[in-house]
């Protein structure tokens, strides 16, 4: 699936970051300071946004910046989230 909406683009980039890391989502929330019940809920779709606080501290987690985290075509053509 193509994500479409700001949430789907950073979720599939935060899993796509962990694949390249060789980092597990729990490994994730323990170097990032993020609670496992946070992350857990926004990968699964329960939660469909994620602050910027919660996506700084993944890229601290992952020793990136958030600016890179952005750098993907992840988030190119997204939809419109005002409709």
């Amino acid at each position: 699936m193509i994500p479409v909406t700001v949430g789907e683009a950073a979720r599939a980039r935060i899993l796509e970051l962990c694949r390249y890391h060789d980092i597990s989502l729990n490994r994730l929330c323990t170097e990032s300071g993020i609670t496992q019940s946070t992350l857990n809920n926004f990968i699964s779709g329960r939660n469909k946004s994620v602050t910027i606080s919660t996506l700084k501290k993944v890229c601290d987690g992952l020793g990136m910046s958030i600016e890179d985290f952005f750098k993907s075509d992840l988030f190119h053509d997204l939809e419109p989230e005002i409709k």
